[in-house]
């Protein structure tokens, strides 16, 4: 069965979650295709095959090819480098957004960078792996949005609530609640004061339960900060 919607066809989904039994009131984290009729979005957590991809509940990814494919988005992601990828919750990530890891790196520290080393014929010997220039573990906070093809460089450690700029390429780290933009990404501006950052950082709502984050949603889709200080955290 098909609809159409805005103009592109998507095909329906017959299951809404994984488990039939589950509470139609409440989200699911472990629903493949959590919007009704749409198959464009793709919560990213049930897809995930590597174990160094750690992704929180209710993260999503936006492609209008295959939003199931979203490992495809991760780059020279080779085992004997051993580094991850780590998104929190509530997550954002839009279509055409690359992670590229560690194995992207060449070695620097020689007067070339080509690598002889993996192609046949040279006899070179790979180098030892602490000779190149690795940048750790990629990380991405809870609530961020990533915009549209967007690359993250590998080591990158981006804050929670932070927003990167369509076409950006991350390759420092973001500061929390910080929007950033551009090729390297430079910060724009704040999203909120000091005080109301410190707040959220403190609340993190995120690891609420789904009740209590559905009693408080009004609350987290504003900007009031009086109405966010009534909120309690531990």
């Amino acid at each position: 069965m098909i609809t159409i919607w805005n103009g592109k066809t998507n095909r329906l989904k017959k299951e809404k979650t994984n488990d039939m039994n589950s509470d139609i009131n409440n989200p699911n984290p472990n629903t493949k295709y959590p919007v009704p009729n749409i198959d464009t979005v793709c919560y990213i957590k049930p897809l995930i095959k590597n174990p160094n991809v750690i992704v929180g509940d209710f993260t999503y990814f936006s492609d209008d090819e295959n939003p199931e494919d979203f490992e495809r988005h991760i780059t020279h992601f080779y085992d004997f480098y051993d580094d991850k990828l780590i998104i929190g919750k509530f997550c954002q990530i839009a279509k055409g957004v690359i992670f590229m890891m560690n194995g992207a790196n060449h070695k620097m520290n020689a007067f070339s960078t080509y690598p002889f080393y993996i192609f046949e014929g040279w006899g070179a010997k790979i180098p030892p792996i602490n000779e190149f220039p690795l940048k750790g573990d990629t990380v991405i906070g809870n609530d961020v949005w990533i915009g549209e093809n967007s690359t993250v460089l590998a080591g990158a450690k981006i804050g929670d609530g932070a927003i990167i700029g369509a076409h950006s390429v991350v390759a420092s780290d973001v500061e929390p609640y910080t929007i950033v933009c551009g090729n390297p990404a430079k910060p724009i501006r704040k999203r909120f004061d000091k005080e109301t950052v410190d707040f959220l950082l403190k609340l993190q709502w995120w690891n609420w339960s789904i009740e209590k984050i559905k009693q408080n949603i009004d609350i987290l889709s504003n900007a009031d900060m009086e109405k966010l200080k009534t909120i309690e955290y531990p």
